[in-house]
């Protein structure tokens, strides 16, 4: 089967190649080709450095990491939608998702039901993301006659796993759409974007659509049900709020809270970035570098709590904004991405500072966007190069001072 498939797109290759009948489909052969098979390119003599690691294992690694919180998603959107149900006395489903779940059941002490009626939230909307990404990606390789690059196989779910499990499918068309192609594309595509494309869609949504997106604030699970998550009680009480919605920490550790679909669970979100970082895809200096930040900026603000100030998330504990909202997705999957993150190694350490700083003064100075992890990542590309120019050029001041201390003794 192997052999005769590789036959098969053999003969076909010629066709597709440059004078051939389908020269300008060129990118969807080598897409489907090289998802199939392992690229023939390889480099044979110096300078080039040659490593099993390549673009493709490294985007198929974050996919794989993911697929803790996918799972975790998909049961905890089922089990927050079936206890909603229950709470309101609602039997049945009269929807496209009843013609499943009415088989099924609705059970939130279920784990079955809990995990299909979750699926059936997440399914569609990663499908539509595919989809409608897939083919901005495609139209620009083809236009561009660029292979048609394996990064977007991870900005889908990274996409989807930010967005609340109710969003309408056209704007989740939309909001991939802008992250892909203005987010991207226009800077020319994977490797030289300077704002991560998944957080671009997501934050363009954010700010374009705020009744549906304010998609940490308020959770629909059902018609005519509406849940405060623990981010927007904290936002208007501090933990006050929190107590009295009836969430604990532990709740919002493992994950069973409402929220967007896949920034619910702290230990989920722990375990995939663990991978990434043993497979050093993710570094670690950005990473710990977000920690410092948030906790340092969290007990500067709850420092000055105590001398009087007041405010909903002043005396906010640090391992509260670890585990609210979506802090530590951002920490471990965006913060972390390769390309829009600082490249130095001094950099990175700044960069993750930046983000964790930047998330709990959003947080805390201005409540009315609790999920500050989003923008303080977009703010920290943004200056990701500038910060790497500092670096660089303090390297050279050093090395330029030890070189003449050299020259004179």
């Amino acid at each position: 089967m192997k052999k005769s498939l590789r036959r098969t797109l053999d003969k076909l290759e010629p066709t597709f190649s440059s004078g051939g009948k389908y020269e300008k489909f060129y990118s969807l052969y080598e897409m489907v080709d090289t998802l199939l098979f392992s690229p023939p390119n390889r480099t044979s003599a110096a300078p080039h450095v040659r490593d099993a690691l390549d673009l493709k294992r490294v985007m198929g690694y974050v996919w794989m990491a993911t697929f803790p919180i996918m799972f975790m998603a998909c049961y905890n959107t089922g089990y927050q939608a079936n206890t909603a149900m229950a709470s309101m006395g609602i039997a049945e489903l009269d929807t496209w998702r009843g013609t499943v779940m009415n088989l099924i059941g609705y059970s939130p002490d279920s784990f079955f039901s809990n995990f299909f009626h979750g699926l059936m939230y997440f399914v569609p909307i990663y499908m539509v993301t595919f989809i409608a990404g897939g083919i901005a990606e495609v139209v620009f390789s083809m236009v561009r006659g660029h292979e048609v690059n394996e990064g977007f196989f991870v900005t889908s779910i990274l996409y989807t796993l930010t967005l609340p499990p109710t969003t309408p499918l056209w704007m989740v068309v939309l909001g991939i759409w802008f992250g892909i192609i203005l987010g991207k594309e226009v800077f020319g595509g994977t490797g030289k974007n300077f704002v991560n494309p998944a957080l671009a869609g997501r934050a363009f949504l954010y700010f374009a659509y705020p009744a549906y997106m304010s998609g940490d604030a308020v959770w629909v699970a059902v018609d005519g049900y509406t849940g405060a998550t623990a981010l927007s009680s904290a936002a208007a009480d501090g933990l006050a709020g929190i107590a009295a919605s009836g969430i604990t920490w532990w709740d919002s550790f493992l994950g069973f809270v409402p929220g967007s679909i896949g920034e619910t669970s702290t230990l989920a979100i722990l375990l995939g970035g663990s991978f990434l970082l043993f497979a050093k895809i993710a570094n670690w200096r950005i990473v710990a570098g977000v920690m410092i930040g948030m906790v340092g900026m969290s007990l500067v603000f709850n420092m000055v709590g105590l001398f009087g100030d007041t405010g909903p998330m002043l005396d906010m504990p640090w391992y509260w904004h670890l585990t609210l909202g979506g802090f530590a997705f951002g920490m471990m999957f965006m913060a972390t991405d390769p390309v829009t993150a600082a490249h130095t190694n001094l950099g990175r350490w700044y960069f993750g500072i930046l983000v964790g700083v930047m998330t709990v003064m959003i947080r805390v100075i201005n409540p009315a966007f609790p999920e500050g992890i989003m923008l303080a990542i977009l703010f920290a590309n943004i200056f990701s190069p500038l910060i790497d120019h500092f670096v660089v050029q303090s390297n050279i001041k050093r090395r330029k001072q030890r070189t003449v201390m050299g020259v004179v003794s």
